[in-house]
Order: C-alpha cells, then structure tokens, then sequence
C-alpha cells in the first residue's frame, strides 16, 4: 500500500507540474506578434504595412520605407498620401501614387522611398500617416535607422537635386542682376 500511495504522490505532483513547465496556455508565446527587426507593422486594414523605417543620413531628412501588401483579392489600392501622425512635424515630399495590385506586395526601398523632413534623427520614432485611394489610413510609429549595414544607400531624400524654377523667363533674371 506504500507504494501505490507513494506512486499516486508523484503522478499527481506531475499532472500539477506538467502545465506550468509546458507553456501553454492561452498566452503562448508562439501566438503573439514578434517584429525581430528594427521597422514597425501594422496589420489593421487592407494594405499591411510591414517593416517601415525612416532611413536617415543627416538628422532632419530621411526617407521611408516599408513593404507594402495589398490584401484585397480583386481591387488594387496605392498609397497617395504620406502625412504627419499624432504629435509629429514631418513632412513628406512630393511623389507619385504608387499602385499595390491585389494580393501583391511591393517594397518602397526598391522603387527610392518617401523623402521626409522634420525635426528627427536617428534613434528617435515619428509617427506618420498613410493614406491609400481606397480610403483606408494607417497611423503608425516608425523608428529613425542609420543609413548604414542593411540600410547602406536607401537614403534618397538627400541625393535629390533641387529644381530651378522653369516658369520664370531667362530675361527676367537677367534684369534683376
């Protein structure tokens, strides 16, 4: 009798055990979102936002970039628009729309990314906008990275050259000499 007490003991303290060593629950790890890397996701509308950094070279301009996914089956959306968030002074530079097929996905950092400026540098977050055509918008916090390793030449936003002003007659400028 000793012995089926004693074995009785043990099986129960394991059955006790078993759950809290295990790690299952209804918090698993295994079921919570993990971004490894250093760009921000949001998941929350039809266009996934996945892995948006600003790139910068220089504190006060930067460019975003981020893989875009469009998970719409049948209508395309693109991304027109690219504005300051909650509490941020960015500001974008002009670009044009870029187009997301349905169930497609594009990556910013290959087609040169959104020029930015403001009052940011690296290390620190801004918070920006995206709007899509379809009427969707995204807010979201995205990090300041160095333009270096994995980042090394995505910076566009200061290799743009500045435009001359085409509308003003060459003999208006001569005058003013």
């Amino acid at each position: 009798m000793l012995i089926r007490r004693n074995v009785a003991i043990t099986l129960t303290t394991v059955a006790l055990c078993l759950p809290a060593v295990s790690a299952c629950g209804f918090e698993a790890a295994t079921n919570r979102p993990y971004t490894p890397a250093a760009g921000a996701n949001a998941q929350d509308g039809t266009v996934d936002v996945l892995g948006a950094v600003v790139v910068s070279s220089t504190d006060g301009s930067g460019t975003f970039v981020a893989s875009l996914a469009n998970n719409d089956a049948s209508v395309a959306d693109s991304l027109n628009s690219l504005a300051p968030g909650t509490g941020s002074d960015v500001a974008a530079g002009e670009f044009t729309p870029i187009e997301i097929q349905p169930q497609s996905l594009i990556n910013l950092a290959t087609d040169g990314g959104v020029a930015l400026t403001g009052g940011f540098g690296v290390g620190n977050f801004v918070t920006v906008v995206l709007g899509f055509t379809s009427g969707g918008r995204v807010e979201i916090d995205v990090p300041v990275v160095p333009a270096e390793g994995d980042y090394a030449g995505l910076d566009t936003s200061t290799s743009t050259p500045t435009e001359t002003p085409t509308d003003v007659p060459s003999d208006a400028a001569s005058e003013s000499e």
